[in-house]
């Protein structure tokens, strides 16, 4: 097969890039919520950092993002290794847990807003990146900006929803069981295994599509919002 690196590069540039930042910052903001629940597993493991290789899983960040990109995939989608931590630590393991669990999605959407926010700036203090978008430049360098930027908050919106769903693994599955009966909670975890292929089977055939419609929704609200109406 005759790889185009042409068209191949910068879709690594334009996509793949902001979702190992994206990933990074979902792992790291575990961990750092962890810490101040009073559990440094995550510190000591080496997990509380923003380097992309301590949180790499060699399947999930690296093969199957990048040959869904390669090979155009319709199915793009990525994870990291999740971010340990010991619930002996913690004071109130409940109410800790579920807050460990919600930080990573809250990273998640900060840094959507971030973005938005960035793009806001440059619209408003550069007089070229306005008269690009104006002119509807599609080729020049502003115009690959505002198409990183899009990309970046697409991938932060859906890492979000993507992960508040509730079922486990996923933190959904933790924020929620903050709210069941104990009992409850300790079946769901015990069938884990189960889930996560369920989980996985939603994903490949594609019955997860559906949130792309809030993520759609919420990202043109705020890249419009950003842009300034134009």
């Amino acid at each position: 097969m005759n790889l185009d690196l042409a068209t191949i590069l910068p879709k690594i540039g334009m996509i793949y890039i902001p979702l190992l930042l994206a990933l990074c910052v979902h792992e790291w903001a575990h961990g750092f919520m962890a810490k101040l629940r009073g559990d440094n597993t995550a510190e000591m493991m080496g997990r509380l950092t923003l380097n992309p290789v301590a949180h790499m899983d060699p399947i999930g960040t690296v093969a199957f993002p990048l040959l869904a990109l390669i090979f155009g995939s319709p199915i793009f989608f990525g994870w990291a290794k999740p971010v340990p931590f010991n619930i002996r630590n913690l004071k109130n393991p409940r109410v800790d847990t579920f807050w460990i669990a919600l930080a990573g999605p809250l990273s998640n959407v900060v840094l959507a807003l971030l973005a938005t926010i960035v793009l806001a700036v440059v619209v408003r203090v550069s007089p070229a990146f306005t008269n690009s978008l104006i002119a509807g430049d599609s080729g020049s360098t502003i115009q690959s900006l505002v198409t990183l930027i899009v990309y970046f908050v697409q991938i932060n919106l859906f890492l979000a929803v993507f992960n508040m769903l509730p079922l486990h693994p996923l933190d959904g599955g933790k924020v929620l069981a903050r709210f069941l009966p104990a009992r409850v909670n300790l079946w769901l975890e015990q069938n884990e295994q189960m889930s996560s292929l369920f989980l996985l089977m939603l994903i490949f055939i594609g019955a997860l599509a559906f949130l792309a419609y809030p993520v759609q929704l919420v990202s043109r609200f705020l890249i419009g919002l950003a842009l300034g109406g134009f």
